[in-house]
């Protein structure tokens, strides 16, 4: 793909009569960076450099269409396949362990998951995957959406990804979705046990062709099944997650509980600074003194 990229540049370039030290000048990079991404040999070319390409070369958004393909040669191939079938797939199951799926992920939330990843380059890689991301999430409102099953372990709602602020509105996200006809979100509660997905993800993916592939992933690795015997055993393992988890509404309270309880207030004052303003606010209406168990005392008189 990023030879295709490359090849499209040049046809783009040459056609508008540009040289590449032009075409370098026009977008802000060297000569020689043009020479790489035509050649499609060194660093492949950011989203922004992708952007910068389309309007200089005018060409009518197709380098940055073209991109998130010339993106995905970054991954291992299982993960590239598996990323290529998620955007066939007809209906998409999945159990996360850890954090909310890249499907239903806020952009605050992704950017704090994908910026854990301590192989991460700079802050320009980061926001280059986490606008694949966002992308990735449009195929959740076209006419061709999956159907989408989530079943999530409760230590994603515990685990406070970017902050407060940040979770409250994760979760947020989570209630919205689950609104929508074609998607379905469950919680899997911790006194439930182990059971047989624990450690990692697992995705079932159901294709146009009545095919299905299963994949699981850890934190630095993933797997791609498309044996059909050992696709089953994958699908009873989901069946049985969804059926130990909480039932959709049940799961749906569970969060909201989440919200109001281990989120609720992020930016509000400790307990202890409200008791302090509260004593205060009672002793200016009050005219008096409070003292220890809130026992108002009135001020001293002379006796006459």
């Amino acid at each position: 793909m990023a030879a295709l990229f490359g090849a499209r540049v040049r046809r783009l370039r040459t056609a508008a009569g540009m040289t590449q030290a032009e075409l370098g000048e026009r977008t802000h990079v060297v000569s020689t960076r043009i020479t790489q991404i035509e050649r499609a040999s060194g660093a492949k070319p950011t989203l922004e450099l992708a952007r910068t390409l389309d309007a200089a070369l005018g060409a009518d958004d197709l380098l940055v269409e073209l991109w998130p393909y010339v993106y995905r040669e970054a991954f291992p191939d299982w993960s590239r396949k598996f990323m290529e079938l998620s955007e066939r797939a007809v209906a998409v199951r999945q159990y996360a362990a850890h954090v909310v799926p890249g499907l239903l992920q806020t952009e605050d939330y992704a950017r704090g998951v994908l910026s854990l990843d301590a192989l991460l380059e700079g802050e320009e890689q980061l926001e280059e995957r986490v606008s694949a991301r966002m992308g990735r999430q449009d195929r959740l409102s076209s006419v061709d959406r999956p159907e989408l099953w989530v079943v999530l372990d409760e230590a994603v709602l515990r685990r406070p990804i970017g902050g407060h602020a940040v979770m409250r509105k994760q979760l947020g996200r989570l209630l919205d979705a689950a609104v929508e006809r074609h998607i379905t979100v469950q919680i899997l509660p911790f006194d439930q046990g182990g059971h047989e997905a624990m450690g990692g993800s697992l995705s079932l993916l159901a294709l146009p062709d009545g095919s299905e592939v299963a994949y699981t992933e850890g934190s630095d690795y993933g797997q791609l099944i498309e044996e059909p015997v050992n696709v089953s055993r994958y699908k009873v393992i989901y069946d049985r997650l969804r059926a130990a988890a909480l039932p959709p509404l049940m799961s749906l309270d569970m969060i909201r509980s989440a919200m109001e309880g281990d989120y609720r207030g992020s930016n509000l004052p400790s307990r202890t600074e409200r008791r302090r303003v509260a004593q205060e606010q009672l002793q200016q209406s009050s005219g008096g003194r409070l003292r220890g168990g809130g026992r108002r005392i009135r001020p001293h008189r002379p006796r006459p």
